[in-house]
């Protein structure tokens, strides 16, 4: 099973992530923030990754604490748990369409981080999250689990119908680069031989 678990603790945040690769898809949310935790969720459900994740956060202040290290915590379990990357198809990439909206989702799990951003959003708020939050948070899960990461919005005017379909277009897209290839289950696949660095 390839499993990761991180603690982080700062003066701003508190946190415990941990995944499971190999899952089902079961997941135990509790962020704070309502809305973060059903995007999680998603991710959880689609990428049939295992995720656990408990974060107390400074949100008296603000939500971009609790947003930016929940995502850090997250990709460092998630690059823990891949470990050398043996075996993985590294790449992914999905189209997921919710109702009105549909977004692509494309990425590699290279140790290269960067994320390309193509969505927009026209109200502030999302239940209580900031809608500016979420490119920060796919920002920083980028750079900790080491993911070469583009998404875009192709179209759609339902806000919450264009996130969640970029949630769950990520999930499937990390379903897909996450999984053993049985061709080649033994090899890093890399002409470098490794990934990263």
């Amino acid at each position: 099973m390839r499993t990761g678990s991180i603690t982080r603790t700062t003066a701003e945040t508190d946190i415990a992530v941990s995944v499971n690769l190999d899952g089902t898809g079961v997941y135990d949310v509790s962020t704070g923030i309502g809305f973060l935790d059903h995007m999680v969720e998603q991710f959880s459900r689609h990428s049939l990754i295992d995720v656990t994740m408990r974060v107390k956060g400074d949100l008296h202040i603000d939500q971009h604490h609790t947003t930016e290290d929940s995502a850090i915590a997250l990709g460092q379990a998630i690059a823990q748990a891949l470990g050398d990357k043996k075996g993985i198809t590294r790449y992914g990439e999905a189209h997921a369409p919710m109702d009105e909206a549909l977004a692509r989702v494309a990425l590699d799990i290279s140790g290269r981080p960067i994320l390309v951003w193509k969505a927009a959003f026209t109200q502030p708020r999302l239940g209580e999250m900031d809608t500016e939050l979420f490119e920060h948070w796919f920002q920083s899960l980028s750079q900790s689990a080491g993911i070469t990461l583009h998404i875009a919005c192709l179209y759609g005017t339902n806000n919450h119908h264009i996130i969640e379909g970029i949630y769950k277009g990520f999930a499937r897209a990390m379903r897909q680069a996450i999984a053993i290839d049985p061709r080649k289950s033994d090899a890093i696949p890399s002409t470098k031989g490794q990934l990263g660095g």
